[in-house]
């Protein structure tokens, strides 16, 4: 099967679109940015080529008429369960590194202590690994590193404690190894992780097993891939695999929604406000210039001033009975005001409504300069995730431009790379 591939490299993540032939989506992939860009356009791709897998495998499955109504739940287990035999993996390879990282005068005469340790805490954490990845169990991210870090720290603390050990000396190791593992692909075959996920969930009858190891021997061909993003010049393509990021947010919004006409995306390091014609070719766009304040990073300095994560700056907004305006369109000035109208005794979801405004405000600024909205709008990026921010950018563009279609898609982050798929496919197939 021949697969087209856009990578889209943010500041913060890094996505993946894998397409058919027809433009069809077979499968989307999203890691965290690293400082080796090279391992996160890998990294984001591999996923990606994991949810074609399972794609294939939902098509392979809906022809068994045995398993009609219990297709996703089936589709569910194989993959915690791939994900599982895939963390105990990198599991075992972030032990060996943090055995090989125990030198030094700091650990002279002591590194079997340590190791002998080390070996418990990993011990410990491959039988808690099983409840992690259970059948209903919660996890607060799909990242290796939250994953590994948050349990690392809390077995650590405590079997550094039985065996009479300082808990800076594993943590150091912990520190320097969890980068080197971070900064390489998860190792081994997708295909005999699957059979061992199969195997794993008691699902290895033939029933599921057949159409299953069937669609596994379908192979995906790479055929083109096209980069974008933030950090796009520093993707290993060459030169003709780049395109601007917005060209690809422009035809990607166009791929979602075909009718769009006007489209708003706020990333990570930038605000791109976007006009395009009706086969999805930009014919003008406006960008905030060299300051942060109306991006994802104005909302990642807040959640750090306010020691919140950035998924709960949206919902607590939500709650604001007033709004309380912001004056300070400077990031590092908001930061200020935030403090002072917290010293004032203002509610701290009021505050968050009020910079979550500003931030869309400054937001349809540009929308303005780049030509106001036209016809059906569409809103992109990781903040289209932020419900506080999408009820502000409904309010504003009905007092704006009336009553206008606003399209907001939950894989709205994916629509950079998603256009950069569709280039993919075009520079082959047209």
């Amino acid at each position: 099967m021949r697969c087209f591939i856009g990578i889209d490299l943010g500041s913060t993540t890094t996505k993946a679109v894998v397409m058919d032939e027809n433009t069809q989506v077979l499968g989307r992939g999203i890691t965290n940015s690293r400082s080796n860009y090279d391992t996160a356009a890998a990294v984001s791709k591999q996923e990606a080529l994991i949810d074609t897998r399972l794609t294939l495998f939902r098509r392979a499955l809906g022809s068994v008429p045995e398993v009609a109504g219990k297709v996703d739940e089936i589709l569910a287990d194989l993959e915690r369960n791939f994900r599982h035999v895939q963390f105990l993996e990198q599991l075992g390879d972030l032990e060996e590194t943090c055995v090989k990282n125990i030198k030094g005068p700091r650990f002279a005469g002591r590194e079997k202590g340590v190791q002998e340790t080390l070996a418990e805490v990993f011990k410990r954490l491959r039988v808690g690994s099983d409840q992690l990845f259970a059948a209903g169990g919660k996890r607060k991210s799909d990242f290796f590193r939250d994953l590994a870090g948050s349990d690392f720290m809390t077995v650590g603390e405590a079997v550094c404690k039985d065996a009479g050990l300082g808990f800076d000396m594993i943590l150091n190791v912990y520190d320097k190894s969890i980068i080197e593992v971070e900064n390489r692909p998860p190792s081994g075959d997708m295909e005999g992780k699957f059979i061992r996920a199969l195997e794993k969930g008691q699902m290895a009858n033939n029933l599921i097993a057949k159409p299953v190891q069937d669609a596994l021997a379908i192979p995906l061909e790479e055929t083109y891939v096209v980069g974008t993003g933030y950090g796009r010049v520093r993707l290993p393509f060459p030169k003709e695999h780049i395109r601007s990021e917005i060209l690809c947010h422009g035809l990607g919004a166009h791929m979602m929604y075909p009718e769009t006409r006007t489209v708003l995306d706020i990333g990570g390091q930038d605000t791109k406000g976007i006009q395009v014609d009706p086969v999805g070719i930009v014919e003008n766009f406006q960008m905030n210039d060299r300051c942060a304040a109306g991006c994802g990073r104005y909302l990642g300095y807040i959640a750090d001033e306010m020691n919140m994560g950035l998924h709960e700056l949206g919902p607590l907004a939500m709650n604001s009975t007033k709004q309380v305006r912001i004056n300070s369109t400077c990031t590092v000035f908001a930061g200020a005001e935030l403090r002072d109208r917290l010293a004032l005794g203002e509610k701290r979801e009021d505050i968050l409504a009020g910079l979550h405004r500003a931030i869309i405000l400054r937001a349809m600024s540009i929308l303005s300069r780049a030509g106001g909205v036209k016809d059906q709008f569409t809103f992109t990026g990781g903040v289209a995730k932020n419900e506080a921010a999408v009820r502000e950018l409904r309010k504003l563009i009905k007092e704006n431009y009336g009553d206008v279609t606003i399209n907001i898609n939950p894989d709205s982050i994916y629509t950079g790379a998603l256009g950069g798929a569709t280039f993919a496919v075009r520079a082959v197939v047209n």
